[in-house]
């Protein structure tokens, strides 16, 4: 008992985040047991429906939903948050995940996956203020950093689990009655979300480290978005201009990581699975240390080493001509989620204790949309030539991790 009462401990494990840990498991993997396939379920579906055009118009258009929703679902899921409270909020949030994987379930057609994304992208995209609002009022500052560490691992545990699941299913009972399946079993792990979430405590003050007077003369009266952005501090502000610098070196070369991988680097599809999972593996080796270090020396130092880490990673596809040396891209890849963690606890440092949900939605919701245009810069260049995606990208890299240290590192 003594020994897993120090593992909690040094985990920082508590009720409420040990709960949120198994809902991040079994909505995760639910998702992911079918939503990376999606784009070649709706080109099933619209065979024979659909031109070939239309069909990768609509692909198109479902992935543009997805990085779109997650971009504008954050601020309502913030501001829910602090206004229903975290237990409400995440049960609604998966009560509507729910009702958009029935509608595919029940409506099989490529339309129902355009309509549904709005219901069953709620979880993933709206629930983000949430689960960082429940390590911050559940844990004390110092602890906010194990508290993101173990968050962020335990997320990749449904990343690598449900496509394997997913894979089975549909390899075994083929696409219409595979993704049914998957589907089905999706829905069945949301509801055991909603019970454990059913069991989760409303916290009674804004943060489990102030008492509540300190809390009381801290508050900001404002409940606008634009006061909302207004009260961020100066150095919130300085981190979400080197985030979002830093989100478009991932964002330049993200689609088409998988076209470098196969035609100049030769590899099949299924070792360009076993790559994902060094990234993945790699990333989860990183995140329970680096935490416990980045609370115990500072967090500034980590945060400093991932944005370098985002720059290498497109300057390492350059030389990428085999499968020996894309793996060693991609563990550097993984290696990007070094300081995540870290970066996310300065976020919840940074944020005032009864507007945090509402300030973590902001940040996501300007980052987001601003690096959403990413995505058409990163088509432009790759026009021109994978060196020129690969060399811009790093380029805003090097500018984001640049600026981090001029203005928030080199002033700490």
């Amino acid at each position: 008992m003594n020994c897993w009462q120090n593992l909690s401990e040094f985990l920082a494990l508590r009720r409420n985040t040990s709960l949120l840990l198994v809902a991040l498991v079994l909505a995760g993997t639910g998702e992911k047991l079918w939503l990376g396939y999606a784009p070649k379920y709706i080109e099933v579906l619209a065979h024979g429906v659909l031109s070939a055009a239309q069909v990768i118009l609509v692909i198109g258009l479902f992935d543009a939903l997805q990085t779109f929703l997650g971009a504008i679902y954050a601020y309502p899921g913030g501001w829910l948050t602090d206004h229903w409270g975290q237990r409400r909020a995440l049960l609604l949030f998966s009560l509507i995940s729910v009702a958009g994987y029935v509608l595919v379930l029940c409506w099989q057609h490529w339309l129902a996956l355009l309509l549904g994304s709005f219901l069953f992208l709620a979880w993933s995209a709206l629930s983000l203020p949430a689960t960082l609002s429940v390590i911050a009022t559940s844990l004390q500052s110092n602890r906010h950093t194990m508290g993101v560490g173990v968050q962020s691992m335990i997320r990749r545990v449904p990343m690598m689990l449900g496509p394997l699941l997913g894979g089975w299913l549909l390899t075994r009972f083929g696409w219409t009655d595979g993704v049914r399946y998957a589907l089905a079993l999706c829905i069945g792990m949301s509801l055991l979300t909603l019970a454990f979430q059913w069991f989760m405590f409303e916290p009674d003050a804004g943060r489990a480290d102030l008492p509540v007077s300190q809390v009381t003369q801290q508050r900001r009266p404002t409940d606008s978005f634009l006061g909302i952005v207004k009260s961020f501090t100066p150095a919130l502000r300085e981190l979400l201009v080197s985030d979002i610098l830093i989100r478009f070196c991932e964002r330049i070369p993200y689609a088409f990581i998988i076209l470098w991988a196969m035609d100049a680097g030769g590899v099949t599809a299924q070792q360009f699975g076993y790559l994902v999972t060094f990234e993945m593996v790699t990333a989860m080796f990183c995140y329970i240390p680096v935490a416990h270090l980045a609370d115990k020396y500072g967090r500034r130092p980590f945060v400093l080493i991932t944005f370098v880490f985002f720059t290498l990673f497109p300057l390492t596809l350059l030389f990428a001509h085999d499968f020996k040396w894309l793996a060693l891209a991609f563990v550097v890849r993984g290696l990007k989620e070094f300081g995540e963690p870290a970066r996310k606890a300065l976020i919840i440092g940074e944020a005032a204790p009864e507007l945090r949900a509402r300030t973590y939605g902001a940040y996501y919701l300007i980052r987001d949309c601003t690096v959403t245009s990413g995505s058409f810069l990163g088509a432009w260049l790759w026009s021109m030539s994978p060196a020129a995606n690969f060399i811009g990208a790093a380029l805003c890299g090097a500018l984001g991790t640049i600026w981090f240290w001029w203005f928030i590192y080199r002033k700490k």
